[in-house]
């Protein structure tokens, strides 16, 4: 059991639960007030917030455990479940916020497309692992998963749910990108993309949504209305300025900002511990994102490197479009900062992913302490050395990384 946990990264396991333990102090500091208003206990986002993670702890555990290339036999059970509950949502769904992107179920609610992320990256890793050996041909190799990509980003912008399709986007796009596909072909699909983005503009465009671009590009023009969010979140990044107001003493929480416990908590992090605290927040996500990278870098085969990609890829995205909604950077999408956010779908979703991660690195850690036989003839680009001197054949691969 000892030697089993040596294989784990512990740096993928201590730096996810220190991110939610902070999270979930946060949380309490930025609800304590609206949990009141709202004619709960102080303490209500705290508790329900304590009992996601201790659920997203035990998904965590068991996906660390579960071999992450048996994901590779159930993906038409995945891509079944995901397209039923992405459809099933539109028709019994909860809409909150103008989006119908829940299910109820009495005090417990579930969204969906969290779900779809983690599901489509799998489904993109072992498709594209798959395909490597002819990788190149556009009709064969490249075509087939994106229509189911299209299927769910549809799906998703049905609800309306744009913040979550960008993401999902994003995410495919470096998957694609990584899977080892001629720049051709990501020519003619960017070109693609384009045409398609720009014949939705016309039936995306909102009153809604018109006004979120002119809040976070003009706020100043109508800071009582469109911009009122994006200032209140630059006053209480301006008060926080090196070190923070201290933990608990924000003001901006007190009903000014919106959702200060989810999609504005880096602003009640800002004012209440300042840069200091940002930066910290910051630097341990990018640890989790690099950590994946170099996990996938390391990985011995195909799809086990394109998943690490994808989770890495998702935490990223996350990352940067929440942070650009709080500085302006993007429009106000609703999209939660990993780990550190109010949710539940989402703290689960990536606490799962943090356990398909571990279980991939522990692969990596086994596969170098088991060398196998090199040929000396055509092996020289796939041989890898470790630090013992010893040797292992890395699978033949076309992944762009």
């Amino acid at each position: 059991m000892v030697k089993e946990l040596k294989n784990y990264d512990f740096t993928l396991v201590i730096t996810p639960i220190l991110l939610t333990a902070f999270g979930i102090v946060m949380i309490y500091s930025a609800s304590m007030v609206l949990a009141v208003v709202e004619g709960h206990e102080s303490t209500h986002y705290l508790i329900r917030q304590i009992q996601w993670f201790a659920l997203a702890l035990a998904g965590f555990i068991t996906t660390s455990i579960f071999p992450y290339k048996y994901y590779q036999k159930l993906i038409k059970m995945i891509v079944l479940v995901i397209v039923a509950l992405l459809a099933g949502v539109l028709i019994f769904g909860n809409t909150a916020n103008n989006a119908k992107s829940w299910f109820d179920f009495g005090p417990v609610s579930l969204q969906p497309a969290e779900f779809a992320k983690l599901g489509l990256i799998i489904y993109l890793a072992s498709v594209y692992s798959k395909k490597q050996n002819y990788i190149n041909e556009f009709n064969r190799g490249v075509l087939p998963p994106l229509i189911l990509t299209a299927i769910i980003l549809a799906l998703i912008v049905q609800q309306p749910d744009i913040g979550t399709a960008a993401i999902i986007f994003l995410i495919a796009c470096t998957v694609i990108f990584s899977s080892g596909i001629r720049f051709k072909h990501l020519f003619i699909l960017a070109l693609v993309g384009l045409a398609l983005v720009a014949l939705a503009i016309p039936n995306m465009v909102t009153d809604e949504r018109i006004s979120r671009f002119a809040g976070a590009y003009q706020p100043f023009e109508n800071p009582d209305d469109d911009g009122y969010h994006l200032i209140q979140s630059y006053l209480a990044i301006g008060d926080g300025g090196l070190i923070g107001e201290g933990l608990g003493q924000g003001v901006q929480k007190l009903g000014y900002l919106l959702e200060p416990h989810t999609d504005f908590i880096m602003a009640v992090i800002a004012e209440e511990l300042g840069f200091v605290g940002v930066v910290i927040v910051v630097g341990m996500l990018a640890i989790i994102v690099l950590r994946g990278l170099f996990i996938a870098r390391k990985c011995s085969d195909s799809f086990g490197a394109l998943l690490a990609i994808g989770i890495s890829s998702m935490v990223a995205t996350q990352t940067f479009i929440n942070l650009g909604a709080i500085s302006g950077l993007l429009p106000i999408t609703g999209v939660p900062l990993p780990f550190v956010s109010y949710g539940g779908s989402s703290l689960l979703v990536m606490m799962i992913a943090m356990g398909i991660m571990n279980n991939i690195a522990k692969s990596v850690k086994k596969k170098e302490q088991e060398p196998v036989p090199v040929n000396k003839e055509g092996t020289k680009n796939n041989v890898f050395r470790n630090r013992g001197g010893r040797t292992w054949e890395r699978e033949n691969r076309s992944i762009r990384f």
